[in-house]
C-alpha cells in the first residue's frame, strides 16, 4: 500500500485539520468531528446536515457551505458517524426552523443518524430526515436494506440546500429533497477495488480484463463481474439499467453526474460523457446540465457511477442557485 498518510489510525484527524487550513471560511470542530459553515444557525433558516464515512470526498465536507450543507459529520473511513456527532451538528447549525438530515441508504448511517434525530427531538430541535437510494445496481446488499444511497446525494443537497438558503420551511425543503432523490437513479461500474488506510489491500481481486459492474462506493461487489467492454458498451449498460428504472421521454430534461470513483482521469470521464451524451440524444432525452468529475468517490477506485435525475422547472431553477463550498461553486 502506498498512500500519504502519517498513520491509518490518524487519517480522519489529519484530514479535518487540512480542511480547517485549506478553508478558513469553514468551521471545523476536531473534538466531535463537525465541519459546519462559518455563520451557521441562522435565524429563519432551515439547517440542512448530512455525513457518513470518509473516503468518499469531496463528498459530504465538501458541499458544506452556502447554497447547500450547513453541516457534514464524517465518520472513520468508510464508518458511519456516531450519532453525538450528528447531534452536536445539529444543535450547532439549527437556527430555531429545524434541520433536515440527508441520509444516505447505508445501515449502519440510517440507524445512527434515527438515533441522533431522537436526541435532537428530546433537546428541541425539530428534524426530518430523507433517506436517498438511487443505486439501481442491486436491491439489498451486505450494508443495506433496500437500494444503495449514491451520486444522487449531490443532487439532493444542493438542490434541497438552494431551497433552504431562500427561507423555505422545513416540511418543503424536505419534500424537495425526497422529489429529487425519486426522480434520481444511478448505476456505477469499477475498474479496480479501492485500498482502506486501515486494511492495506484491495478490498477485492479484479483480473486485469474485468471489471464489476454495479459496484458500490465501499467497495462492494455488484451485480456481475464481467469482461472489459469499450466505454460505449458499459454506458450502455448502465443506462439500460436505468432507463429500465426510470423511464424517460422524449423532450424530457436531465441533470446528469458522470462521476469518478477516485483513481479515474478526467479524461476518461470526458469519453464517458460524450458516449451517455450521445445515447441520450439519440433517444430524444435533453441534458439541461451536467457535472463531470470526482464528487462521490471511494478512496483510490478507478471507476464511474452514472446518475440521471429527471429535472422539472423547479428542479433546474434551484440547481441554478449561487452555491459556494470547496467543491461546488457558481453563482454570486
Amino acid at each position: 500500500m502506498k498512500k500519504f498518510i502519517n498513520a491509518p489510525e490518524a487519517v480522519l484527524a489529519e484530514a479535518l485539520a487540512g480542511i480547517a487550513a485549506a478553508h478558513p471560511e469553514l468551521k471545523v470542530d476536531g473534538e466531535n468531528k463537525v465541519i459546519s459553515r462559518g455563520g451557521a444557525g441562522r435565524s429563519g433558516k432551515v439547517a440542512l446536515i448530512s455525513g457518513g464515512g470518509s473516503g468518499h470526498e469531496p463528498l459530504h465536507g465538501g458541499f458544506v457551505g452556502p447554497g447547500m450543507l450547513d453541516a457534514a459529520c464524517p465518520g472513520e473511513v468508510f464508518t458511519s458517524p456516531v450519532p453525538g456527532q450528528m447531534l452536536a451538528a445539529a444543535q450547532s447549525v439549527d437556527g430555531g426552523s429545524g434541520v433536515l438530515f440527508i441520509v444516505k441508504n447505508y445501515t449502519g448511517d440510517v440507524l445512527n443518524f434515527q438515533m441522533a434525530a431522537e436526541l435532537a427531538a428530546e433537546a428541541g430541535v425539530s428534524v426530518q430526515t430523507v433517506l436517498v437510494d438511487d443505486d439501481v445496481a442491486v436491491q439489498d446488499s451486505t450494508w443495506t436494506a433496500g437500494r444503495r444511497g449514491t451520486g444522487a446525494t449531490v443532487l439532493v443537497e444542493k438542490i434541497a440546500g438552494a431551497l433552504a438558503e431562500q427561507g423555505a420551511d422545513l416540511a418543503a425543503v424536505a419534500e424537495t429533497a425526497k422529489r429529487v432523490n425519486a426522480a434520481s437513479r444511478s448505476f456505477a461500474v469499477a475498474l479496480t477495488a479501492c485500498t482502506t488506510p486501515g486494511s492495506g489491500k484491495p478490498g477485492f481481486d479484479l483480473p486485469e480484463d474485468e471489471m464489476e459492474v454495479g459496484v458500490g462506493i465501499h467497495g462492494e461487489p455488484g451485480r456481475s463481474r464481467e469482461k472489459l467492454r469499450p466505454a460505449k458498451e458499459i454506458v450502455a449498460t448502465a443506462l439500460d439499467a436505468i432507463l429500465a428504472d426510470q423511464p424517460l421521454a422524449v423532450g424530457d430534461e436531465t441533470i446528469v453526474i458522470v462521476n469518478g470513483l477516485g483513481a479515474t482521469p478526467l479524461i476518461e470521464l470526458y469519453v464517458v460523457f460524450h458516449e451517455v451524451a450521445t445515447a441520450l440524444a439519440d433517444k430524444g432525452i435533453v441534458i439541461a446540465r451536467n457535472l463531470v468529475g470526482n464528487y462521490v468517490t471511494s478512496l483510490d477506485m478507478a471507476g464511474v457511477s452514472l446518475t440521471v435525475c429527471k429535472a422539472d422547472a423547479d428542479m433546474l431553477g434551484l440547481w441554478d442557485a449561487p452555491v459556494n463550498t470547496p467543491a461546488l461553486r457558481w453563482g454570486n
